[in-house]
């Protein structure tokens, strides 16, 4: 018979765990760095989640290099389910308080950071770096072998993980592969999805259609958001009628290195190739009200080209940008924070919003120009990223009329 495998040789925070589906009663093999201090704690670990997967017989090794106990659950049920694809079983880690902080629709999303679903050890203290929002990936950063496993480390990290106050997202596969995540993954405290390479609104119909029947079967009320990934001529095209085809989605995000392949050019610092493209996502966003959310800056050592992507970012109307390092994630915030002239400006809008209120004036002008609804939106979306930013505070108001 045949010996299934889930994990990576010698990878700190994570084990390799190979199952030798056998008709003698069950054995269980373990070496582990920390043996003499754990070892018999991963063995009992092993062998109740061996019971709550029905499985009695076969040989079992554990290789651990440090895995935490949600990374050795995920890889012994991802090789029994090789062994034994009907079962239904599943091995689940209670799910912590600090997993269920919510999440709304219009909440600040400036950084995202990036992180391979089978690289627990790169997911445990990923929110003391601050990110807006942490994306488990399945998609482009898994191989083909490692998604079935990295699917599961994905759903065990929901229910542990502490990302402290970080958006927990979850960057799904595509297609059939897609919908299968989305079993595992929409019954766990998760707050948005990502949909890659959408080309049309079917696409997102469809996800959108799974979701709901996922929640209804787990009985789940919290809302999961959508956030639509265009990475082709044709997705772009469409950008508003994908924009604008469920009301779960919050934000449109572009990825350019699948763009720039598609339309036969490569991706420059300068960006004149994805200009249009840019452009036109930006627009959808804002006419379906939502987030326009920038591409990853691939080049973790260049800080000033950092610096320079994200001012050009803010400039065409985006809302974040992704990250691939924690490195990133403080300069791009430091990058959308208002400049003082557009925290004076907005002041202004807010305090004569405020006194047309007081007295009662259907209509708010600020010297000789009249001030509309978007305008006073925009306004106070500045003050609170100055505040966020540490440059302004709270009690602005009260300090000001103290003034």
């Amino acid at each position: 018979m045949n010996t299934f495998v889930s994990g990576m040789v010698d990878t700190p925070s994570d084990c390799c765990i190979s199952y030798d589906p056998k008709e003698s009663p069950l054995e269980v093999d373990i070496r582990s760095k920390v043996q003499s201090m754990y070892g018999q704690s991963i063995r009992q670990l092993a062998l109740e989640a061996c019971h709550q997967l029905n499985i009695h017989t076969g040989h079992l090794s554990i290789r651990d290099y440090g895995a935490l106990p949600f990374v050795i659950q995920a890889r012994i049920e991802s090789v029994i389910r090789q062994a034994h694809p009907d079962t239904t079983h599943r091995v689940l880690p209670d799910i912590q308080p600090h997993c269920l902080n919510p999440s709304s629709r219009n909440r600040f999303r400036r950084s995202r950071l990036y992180i391979p679903g089978n690289q627990p050890k790169l997911m445990l203290n990923a929110g003391i770096h601050k990110p807006d929002a942490i994306i488990l990936d399945l998609e482009d950063s898994v191989a083909l072998p490692e998604k079935a496993a990295a699917r599961l480390i994905v759903r065990n990290a929901l229910r542990v993980l502490n990302f402290f106050g970080a958006e927990r997202m979850v960057r799904i596969n595509q297609g059939e592969l897609g919908l299968t995540d989305l079993e595992e993954v929409i019954p766990q405290p998760v707050h948005l999805i990502l949909v890659p390479k959408v080309e049309y609104p079917e696409q997102l119909v469809q996800v959108d259609r799974k979701i709901a029947d996922v929640m209804r079967e787990y009985g789940r009320e919290q809302p999961v958001y959508l956030m639509p990934i265009l990475e082709s001529a044709r997705g772009i095209m469409n950008a508003m009628s994908i924009a604008d085809i469920s009301p779960n989605t919050v934000a449109l995000a572009i990825g350019l290195e699948d763009y720039t392949a598609d339309i036969g050019t490569p991706r420059t610092i300068e960006g004149l190739e994805s200009f249009y493209a840019r452009c036109a996502l930006v627009n959808a966003a804002r006419a379906a009200g939502i987030q326009a959310i920038d591409t990853v800056f691939s080049d973790v050592g260049d800080e000033t080209g950092l610096r320079q992507s994200v001012a050009e970012a803010k400039s065409l109307g985006f809302d974040g940008k992704g990250c691939i390092h924690p490195r990133q994630i403080r300069l791009i915030h430091d990058a959308f924070a208002p400049s003082p002239e557009e925290i004076e400006k907005a002041k202004r809008i807010i305090t004569a919003f405020d006194d047309a209120q007081q007295k009662g004036l259907g209509v708010v002008s600020l010297g000789s120009k009249m001030i509309d609804p978007p305008v006073v939106k925009r306004a106070e979306t500045t003050i609170k990223l100055a505040v966020d930013a540490g440059k302004l505070s709270e009690n602005w108001k009260s300090q000001s009329h103290d003034i």
